[in-house]
């Protein structure tokens, strides 16, 4: 990565930043004030109006999306950015107004609806109140006459008529009432209480203390009235709601013209924003940011054919951003190392080696060919029929040379979606053959062999460790850490090989178990002496020396993680072949083909979504916990350059860059 200093005249601005933007060659930077001598544009207000009309956009699609929402396949999401032509822009940009007054629009309908809503609910609360009232005859907000106190309201409470008289009795023995229940339940009674005008004072303190409570906002209409026409202003809320709609999804014509203003005010945004923070002065401007290395004079060309300019380069330093640069092999790979995180200065680039293991481990674990033929086909297809964006395109990629290492793995354990070929083979002739005996080279049978496979696991999972720890030691070495290279892991990694080779002795001869405890011995012997050299004094280096030998334990377990090679294999295979077994039950006639058809195919792709999982799963956690646990630090800035950040358009200017 290289810092880049661009001078260039300042007329020519638009122009070079169309371009830059196009290329999405440089990260641009910017300090928080102006250097001497230069000063920065006030871009705020057109910043923040093409941040609203982009917000409007998005807010007008996600409407649009529910209310009149586009038909798509099931595969439409593999689908890339449709590519137009940089001249496209100007006629979006003209177009930009129109759109805008729809967005508008379709944001106004939908606050009609939201409104429509809102009160609909208001309506029905309101109705549910009134609901006990639906038997009286007079409106809630019936007044006094000359002579009667009329109080309408509720108690918190069932009453049955001999017990409300007795309750208001109680509360005021001189009190003269007449009243009448219209609704009880068992926490609320509804009734109208009539008394002599002259004792209303006496007859609310009796009612209030006993819970009782008038309408907060009583009708001057009889209740069954009012709800007669509150169900009527519900209908028209409902008719308003439904028409909003409708117009809604009449806008649903300019779907494809608000996806392309949306990213038209995205890419505004984002060049305002660099107006914002670069330097200038009446004539120039300045630029400063990163690029890769490989790219500079690449950048250096698109600058000198915009613009009179002066482009300068020099080393990024320590807080440069991380841009990943691999191969066609290893560059699907890049997702996963950057969902980690991505690389700091001081590590090395972890992705080719993780590929490999990725690739590698990930085939042992799905270890079907016909699975991985399926794997490769449909990711192949998927990459020419739908012309996926870049990180899309990757993860097909990266799954399609799975399934390649998933073939390779198939046919080394001899499965083919399971026993499929033998399971025919015999259901058509009626023979007793095997997986092992029909192909014509030599298997390993997950389920007769797994001890075997085991052994196999464990010693790749001990090359896989091993890797990660000589990235650790040329970590060490580069920065002329020669203790920690040699001490820290140099040793550790020969008292590992010691210990294979011993275990390996057991089985070969007794020559390697002598060399291989010899390795192991001089080792351990190595660590006790250099491990507590941080410690004070002869015997905390000691005590410090000894106790790290526990690391051990550690090692173990992480080697035994890698037994999910043979877990996960044998996993595939034994469901492949439950389901190859339960498909030949119903025999060879016309029903028992149809059952075998339909059983295969089901019980396959349910196989397959399964340990398609399993295996991704599985394979990431040995990357990320077993092997860069022992080298890898991570905590890099991904490089993010200064493009056109659009989600539905991509100028096809910025693909042949």
């Amino acid at each position: 990565m290289k810092s880049v200093r661009i001078i260039a005249l300042r007329k020519d601005r638009k122009r070079l930043l169309e371009h830059l933007q196009d290329s999405a060659l440089m990260q641009v930077t910017s300090t928080e004030q102006a250097a001497e001598g230069f000063r920065r544009s006030d871009k705020s207000s057109q910043l923040r109006q093409f941040e609203r009309n982009a917000e409007l956009t998005a807010q007008a699609l996600k409407i649009l999306d529910r209310e009149a929402p586009e038909k798509k396949g099931l595969l439409d999401s593999l689908r890339g950015r449709r590519e137009i032509d940089p001249d496209e822009i100007g006629n979006i940009a003209a177009n930009s107004a129109k759109i805008i007054g729809i967005c508008n629009k379709i944001v106004t309908l939908d606050k009609r609806m939201a409104d429509s809503a809102a009160e609909r609910i208001r309506i029905k609360t309101q109705i549910a109140q009134l609901e006990p009232w639906k038997k009286l005859d007079i409106p809630l907000g019936t007044p006094d006459t000359a002579t009667v106190a009329v109080f309408i309201g509720t108690f918190p409470r069932g009453y049955t008529n001999e017990e409300l008289s007795v309750a208001v009795t109680e509360a005021a023995p001189e009190l003269t009432f007449e009243y009448e229940i219209f609704y009880t339940s068992s926490n609320l009674t509804s009734a109208v209480i009539y008394a002599p005008k002259k004792q209303k004072e006496m007859c609310h303190a009796a009612l209030r203390s006993i819970g009782f409570t008038q309408p907060i906002n009583p009708t001057s209409r009889v209740p069954v009235k009012k709800v007669e026409r509150l169900l009527e202003k519900d209908k028209e809320l409902e008719e308003k709601r439904e028409a909003a709609k409708k117009q809604i999804a009449e806008y649903a014509k300019y779907r494809s013209n608000i996806c392309d203003t949306s990213d038209y005010f995205i890419m505004r945004s984002e060049k305002y924003k660099v107006i914002s923070g670069m330097d200038q002065t009446k004539h120039v401007f300045v630029l400063t940011g990163y690029v890769p290395e490989p790219d500079c004079e690449k950048l250096r060309t698109l600058c000198e054919r915009c613009s009179e300019c002066v482009v300068e380069f020099s080393d990024a330093g320590d807080d440069a951003p991380v841009k990943l640069k691999n191969n066609a092999f290893a560059e699907p790979a890049e997702s996963i190392v950057t969902m980690y995180s991505p690389p700091s200065k001081d590590d090395v680039d972890p992705t080719p080696l993780l590929a490999f293991f990725f690739y590698f481990f990930f085939g042992m674990m799905f270890s079907d060919a016909g699975y991985g033929l399926l794997m490769v086909i449909a990711c192949s297809a998927a990459i020419a029929i739908f012309k996926p964006d870049r990180n899309m395109r990757n993860n097909l990629r990266l799954f399609r040379n799975c399934g390649v290492a998933t073939i390779i793995w198939g046919l080394v354990f001899g499965s083919i979606f399971g026993d499929a070929p033998a399971v025919i083979y015999n259901l058509i002739t009626g023979g007793n053959i095997t997986m092992a005996q029909l192909l014509p080279w030599p298997t390993l049978d997950t389920q007769k062999d797994a001890l075997m496979i085991m052994i196999m696991s464990i010693g790749l999972g001990l090359v896989h460790i091993l890797v990660g720890m000589a990235c650790k030691f040329y970590v060490c070495f580069r920065k002329k850490k020669y203790a920690e290279a040699f001490f820290d892991t140099g040793l550790w990694m020969l008292l590992l090989v010691g210990i294979a080779v011993l275990a390996a002795g057991l089985a070969l001869g007794q020559t390697l178990v002598y060399i291989g405890a010899g390795i192991a011995i001089a080792c351990a012997v190595g660590l006790i002496l250099t491990q507590g050299r941080s410690k004070k004094g002869i015997f905390g280096k000691l005590i410090g020396g000894v106790a790290s030998l526990y690391d051990i334990t550690s090692y173990v377990s992480d080697l035994l993680s890698y037994s999910r090679l043979l877990a996960l294999g044998l996993t595939t295979g034994v469901m492949a072949q439950v389901f190859n077994m339960l498909s030949t039950l119903m025999g060879t006639n016309v029903f028992g083909i149809i059952f075998m058809i339909v059983i295969f195919i089901a019980g396959h792709a349910i196989t397959i979504g399964l340990n398609a999982l399993g295996s991704y799963v599985h394979t990431m956690r040995l990357q990320y916990v077993e092997m860069f646990s022992k080298f890898y630090e991570g905590g890099g800035k991904p490089f993010t350059p200064f493009e056109t950040n659009s989600k539905h358009f991509k100028t096809n200017v910025k693909e042949n860059n």
